[in-house]
């Protein structure tokens, strides 16, 4: 069985493309995961998920466990026969949604416990359990537990949460074992503190992990911030491995991402959104609950080729989405998965060409024209 490995091809300025390799396929990177929180991107099937582009999904560890349960899951054949994904998933380690959802959180040395959100009953997430529900599920790539504070916090609530983080990265690597063809990814922790976070990488690096995650980032701290962050945090991870923005983001703040180094990134803001009639494209986001479109016989971008540009007006999917109908859903999603990949592509291509710097400024400028149905 082929191995789990990333080669970086090329790199212009901190911005790298490569791949990386698994026994479900190869992930090219800088690579979007589209969020499939509970077995399913919402809004789309896995071959239309697929057909925009995307090389792996994201799963949650938090959700998967309270329903319908890894033991389940595993019993059935595994997350990627479960939601018939047959490439390959990622799943967060639970740690952050237990933080942000969970009711009744008590934090230890040992991990966290909880009551569920969705019916109050009481749970434990541990380093340990993490790994094994992770196993169950058949994730490859698996993270490692962590406590993700939010920002702001101050530098002592900081400091003893990456700590903690670190000695939970070491009982997850202990725990994850010996699995050929699977990868355990670390994550950096230390909030917007230089020092906390290169004292978190060098823990991380002593332990050793296949790839290294940034975590603590894009939770309330801002895109000045979260860049002057990145301008440091990606240099302190290892060169060789592939590194991991979590939770991010934006168009733009992918693009500031992948300029300082970053090769992975996943987010729901483009499959939320769309359910709430967002669309982005080139030239920024059309709200298509807006009543200029109702009579506008033109595509949401003339550029795209996805199927809500290809087949279908402005005016129709104002007309679906002011319905209430479930298509506006699927077209909308559809249409911002593609988006997101075509960045993707885009920069991939740039890089491999030495052209990333010319391919930002055309980026950024397209964006500043403001909304197609301006001009």
């Amino acid at each position: 069985m082929t191995g789990f490995s990333f080669a970086k091809l090329t790199q212009d300025g901190k911005a790298r493309a490569g791949v990386i390799h698994t026994p479900r396929g190869e992930i090219r990177t800088p690579a979007f995961m589209p969020v499939g929180t509970a077995a399913t991107v919402k809004a789309m099937l896995p071959g239309s998920v697929r057909a925009t582009g995307a090389d792996i999904v994201l799963g949650n560890t938090y959700h998967l466990m309270l329903r319908p349960g890894a033991e389940r899951i595993d019993r059935l054949g595994g997350l990627h026969r479960f939601m018939n994904w047959d490439r390959p998933i990622l799943t967060d380690s639970g740690g952050f949604q237990v933080m942000s959802l969970a009711e009744l959180r008590k934090l230890s040395e040992n991990g966290v416990t909880f009551r569920s959100h969705i019916d109050g009953s009481k749970h434990e997430l541990t380093p340990e359990r993490s790994m094994q529900i992770q196993r169950l599920l058949g994730s490859d790539i698996v993270m490692a537990f962590d406590e993700c504070p939010a920002l702001p916090a101050d530098r002592a609530r900081i400091a003893q949460s990456m700590a903690l983080s670190m000695r939970w990265a070491a009982r997850s690597r202990q725990a994850f074992g010996d699995r050929p063809g699977h990868a355990l990814f670390g994550i950096q922790q230390g909030g917007l503190e230089p020092d906390l976070r290169a004292e978190s990488a060098s823990a991380l690096r002593a332990i050793g992990f296949e790839g290294y995650a940034i975590g603590g980032l894009a939770v309330g701290e801002g895109q000045e911030a979260m860049f002057a962050c990145l301008d440091h945090a990606p240099d302190q991870l290892p060169q060789d491995r592939p590194r991991y923005l979590m939770g991010v983001g934006k168009p733009d703040d992918i693009v500031g991402a992948v300029k300082r180094g970053v090769d992975m990134m996943d987010c729901v803001l483009p499959s939320r959104s769309g359910r709430t009639g967002q669309a982005f494209t080139r030239r920024g986001v059309v709200n298509i609950k807006n009543a200029r479109h109702a009579d506008d016989p033109r595509p949401l971008d003339e550029q795209c080729g996805c199927p809500a540009c290809s087949d279908y007006c402005r005016a129709y999917l104002h007309h679906v989405f002011r319905s209430g109908e479930i298509i506006a859903s699927m077209l909308l999603t559809w249409h911002n998965l593609h988006y997101y990949q075509q960045i993707m592509g885009g920069m991939r291509d740039a890089i491999a060409a030495g052209a990333f710097a010319a391919w930002e400024a055309e980026f950024h400028a397209a964006r500043a024209l403001g909304d197609i149905e301006r001009v």
